[in-house]
């Protein structure tokens, strides 16, 4: 029985839900709709790495009990993927070595500005990560990673897809090139920001005609905004291989 699994370490929107000033929106106040920003965690053929490193990390890995990654992989570079950038600090202190991270060169020069201390050394404070430029294919470990182009307002933005997962959190537009990538998944995660069309992020409606046209085995709803209450989307869903993403979910792969 396979051992690979994904845990959802954060589902919600750039504000999680509640939002900072206790504003749940359309949500009832129970765990499930308690969503912390954007990340999750693998272990794909006994290797462990995150993808995303939302401002929420800490408390998603000390609540999770996860110890110890390989890598991160980055999606983009707006900042409720990577405020918690910082924190990988800690694998470089424990293993007294640069941290691997796996991003484009877009995104790299991002973090690179924003962050300058954790790529360059300075006084008194040695650079902790190392960043690794993605390749349409690469090979990370033993793992084969390939990178999906997707659409996000002016931003340049993937998704990623290893072995039969695929993990697509922001996004409005995926070109039909693109799209072919992602034939014969088991699992898909997906954005699925609201109800009502978005700029930049497709809605419940776009989100539910991606996944016809994917058509995964599976496929679970992330990246949720305050308008969307679980229990609520989970009624709107009416096939029973698709389900809205929580804080916590672990998924087989």
């Amino acid at each position: 029985m396979s051992k690979n699994f994904i845990k959802i370490l954060g589902c919600g929107s750039s504000q999680g839900v509640p939002k900072l000033d206790g504003n749940w929106g359309a949500c009832k106040k129970k765990n499930k709709n308690i969503r912390t920003r954007c990340s999750i965690f693998a272990k794909i053929n006994k290797k462990q790495f995150i993808i995303d490193t939302s401002p929420d990390i800490r408390s998603q890995f000390l609540k999770n009990k996860i110890h110890d990654i390989d890598f991160a992989l980055f999606t983009h570079a707006h900042a409720d993927h990577i405020l918690g950038i910082n924190e990988l600090r800690t694998f470089y202190l424990k293993y007294k070595e640069k941290f691997n991270i796996y991003l484009t060169k877009h995104t790299e020069k991002s973090l690179k500005k924003m962050f300058k201390y954790l790529f360059v050394n300075q006084k008194n404070y040695p650079a902790v990560l190392k960043a690794n430029i993605l390749k349409k294919k690469s090979k990370i470990k033993n793992l084969n990673v390939e990178t999906i182009k997707v659409s996000h307002g002016t931003m340049q933005t993937i998704g990623f897809k290893i072995n039969k997962f695929a993990y697509i959190p922001d996004f409005k537009k995926i070109e039909k090139t693109e799209l072919k990538k992602l034939k014969n998944l088991d699992v898909l995660i997906i954005d699925c920001f609201r109800y009502r069309p978005h700029n930049t992020h497709v809605n419940f409606d776009e989100c539910l005609e991606y996944i016809k046209l994917i058509n995964p085995k599976r496929a679970y709803l992330t990246n949720m905004y305050h308008e969307v209450d679980y229990f609520k989307l989970k009624t709107k869903i009416k096939k029973n291989n698709i389900l809205p993403c929580y804080d916590g979910l672990k998924i087989k792969i």
